[in-house]
């Protein structure tokens, strides 16, 4: 599998993929108010500040195509990199199956390896853009950086699924079906209801090398700088995404001795899991 690669865009390539109802829901605007004066007053400006930043900032991603298997619930990346993963456990009445992001890697017992994507995006310099004083424009900074990170995303997944990787050569869909997810392939990011656990940054990083695009972590996983985003990426054409939910104690435990930390460290990451 190849190395690691970077890509890095100017703000006007990456300013079509912004998803907007996102940006106006950091905004507390709920999706049937984004048509309203207030709303559009608030694009305005957005697009004010984006054009000045155009000179300022640029977005940095990372991406790594892995060789890769699912074992049960974990993927083994590299043939030597152990991530665990979570499935769902609470009771389904409707006898749905419970779903694990491993559910849709080809399993290490059919002896045939698949790819997995891992990668990472950032928006670096924002902190140097503070203006004393301002404090609404700092705030639309922030939230447009937030919005810049995922829109690099997009386009980077854009491009690994059409070019890098190639699983879907013809891909022609127009920006709108993008970010409405109508392509093949998911893009579960950490912190999310598929891959809740944001500890596994840190296997991201030694797979990475995260500070290659100036992401450092903290000593909870967490990213810097704030507007950073990081994941998977898988190909399988049922691949969906799924709430993890609530997990039971026998699970906690498994996936703590998994991930090789204690429980109560555990505990600490998927505290929002525990019932």
């Amino acid at each position: 599998m190849p190395d690691a690669q970077l890509l890095t865009y100017r703000i006007h390539e990456v300013a079509p993929y912004i998803n907007w109802t996102y940006f106006f829901h950091a905004w507390g605007f709920k999706p049937t108010a984004t048509h309203t004066p207030e709303a559009r007053q608030l694009q305005e400006d957005a697009l004010q500040v984006l054009d000045e930043l155009e000179g300022e900032l640029a977005t940095s991603s990372i991406f790594r195509l892995c060789r890769a298997n699912a074992d049960e619930d974990n993927l083994l990346i590299d043939g030597t990199t152990v991530f665990p993963l979570l499935r769902q456990q609470k009771p389904n009445t409707q006898g749905a199956p419970h779903l694990c992001l491993s559910d849709f890697v080809r399993p290490l017992s059919s002896g045939k390896a698949d790819t997995v994507g891992l990668f990472a995006s950032t928006v670096n310099g924002l902190e140097a853009l503070h203006t004393p004083g301002d404090p609404y424009r700092d705030l639309l900074i922030q939230t447009l950086g937030d919005r810049l990170a995922e829109a690099a995303t997009e386009k980077m997944h854009q491009y690994v699924r059409q070019t890098a990787w190639g699983y879907a050569p013809d891909e022609n869909l127009p920006i709108p079906d993008l970010l409405a997810e109508r392509f093949q392939g998911i893009r579960p990011a950490v912190g999310y209801p598929s891959l809740p656990d944001q500890s596994v940054n840190f296997i991201l990083d030694n797979l990475l090398d995260m500070q290659r695009i100036g992401i450092t972590l903290t000593e909870n996983g967490a990213m810097h700088p704030h507007s950073s985003v990081s994941g998977l990426m898988l190909a399988h054409p049922a691949a969906r995404y799924f709430a993890v939910g609530r997990i039971g104690e026998d699970q906690l435990k498994d996936y703590a001795h998994r991930r090789g930390l204690t429980v109560e460290r555990m505990k600490k990451f998927l505290a929002a899991l525990l019932g």
